[in-house]
C-alpha cells in the first residue's frame, strides 16, 4: 500500500504540474485565433487568423525573430566552443586548485545578471560598445560559461582516457583528440549544453533592452514589450499570436533533437581488455 500510495501521489503532482502549465499554454492557444480577445478567453465557434495576419510582419516578427536566432545561435555556438576548451584540462589534468575552481563555477552560477547589469551599462557606454550585438553576444557567453563549463565537464569525463592516449600514440595531440576523438563521443552531452544555452537566451528579455540602442537590432523577446501601451491597454489577441509563433522555433528544436538526446553515451565495447 505504501508503494501504490507513493506511486499514486507522484503521479498526482506531475498532473497537478501539468495542468498549471497546459492552462496558460491553452488561453494562448484559443486567443490567438479569436477576434477582441480579453484575458477571460472563452472557447467559441468564431475563429480568425486576424490576429496573426496583424503581427506577420518584418518590423514585429521576421525582423526581431532574426535578431533572436542571431543572438542566441552566436551565443550557444561560442558558449560550446569556449566551455570545451576550459573543460579539456578540467576534466584530464590533475590540477592544484580543481576543486576550488569547480565550487567557484558553482558559485558564480548563482549570481543573477541584474546584480551585475549597472556596471556592465556603464562599461559598455566606457568604451563605445553601447548597442553593438557582437559585444552583446560576447557577454551573454562570458555569463553562460560558469554552468556551460561545469555541465561539460561532466560529460567529458564520461569519454575514458584510453580512446585518447591510443589517439596519442598515433601523433595525434591533444586539440586533435579532443576533437576527432572526445567531441564525438560526448555529441549528445554537447548538444544539450548548446540547447539549454540557445534556449536561455531566446527568452532574455533584460540584457536586449538595456543594452541595444535600436529596436532593428532588438530580438522578439524585447519586441512583446511593444503590445503593451503607455495607457495600460494590451493587445491581447496580437499578443497571443507573437506568443505562438515566438515559442514555435524553441518547440520544434526540442522535438528535432529530442530522439537523438534521448540516447546515453554508448562507449560498451569502445575500450578493449
Amino acid at each position: 500500500m505504501t508503494r501504490w500510495g507513493a506511486r499514486w501521489s507522484a503521479h498526482a503532482v506531475l498532473a497537478l504540474i501539468t495542468l498549471s502549465f497546459l492552462g496558460p499554454f491553452l488561453w494562448v492557444l484559443l486567443s490567438s485565433v479569436q477576434p477582441g480577445s480579453s484575458p477571460a478567453a472563452k472557447p467559441a465557434f468564431s475563429f480568425s487568423l486576424d490576429n496573426f495576419r496583424a503581427v506577420l510582419t518584418y518590423d514585429t516578427v521576421y525582423g526581431p525573430l532574426l535578431n533572436s536566432v542571431v543572438i542566441s545561435g552566436g551565443t550557444a555556438v561560442l558558449t560550446v566552443v569556449v566551455a570545451g576548451l576550459a573543460a579539456y584540462p578540467l576534466s584530464r589534468y590533475q590540477l592544484r586548485f580543481k576543486r576550488h575552481f569547480m565550487l567557484t563555477l558553482l558559485f558564480s552560477t548563482g549570481l543573477p545578471l541584474t546584480a551585475i547589469m549597472v556596471p556592465v551599462y556603464a562599461m559598455f557606454f566606457r568604451f563605445s560598445l553601447y548597442g553593438s550585438v557582437p559585444a552583446m553576444v560576447l557577454f551573454l557567453t562570458a555569463s553562460s560559461l560558469p554552468f556551460s563549463i561545469w555541465m561539460m565537464k561532466n560529460f567529458m569525463d564520461g569519454v575514458p582516457i584510453n580512446l585518447e592516449e591510443a589517439a596519442w600514440v598515433d601523433g595525434a595531440g591533444w586539440l586533435k583528440s579532443l576533437r576527432f576523438v572526445v567531441a564525438p563521443l560526448m555529441a549528445p552531452g554537447i548538444a544539450v549544453v548548446a540547447i539549454f544555452v540557445f534556449v536561455g537566451q531566446w527568452g532574455n528579455f533584460f540584457v536586449p533592452f538595456v543594452l541595444l540602442d535600436s529596436p532593428e537590432k532588438q530580438p522578439a523577446a524585447v519586441t512583446i514589450y511593444t503590445f503593451f501601451s503607455q495607457y495600460g491597454r494590451v493587445a491581447y489577441g496580437q499578443l497571443a499570436a507573437f506568443s505562438v509563433i515566438y515559442t514555435t522555433p524553441a518547440v520544434l528544436l526540442y522535438v528535432a533533437v529530442s530522439k537523438y538526446l534521448s540516447g546515453s553515451f554508448n562507449m560498451a565495447g569502445s575500450v578493449k581488455g
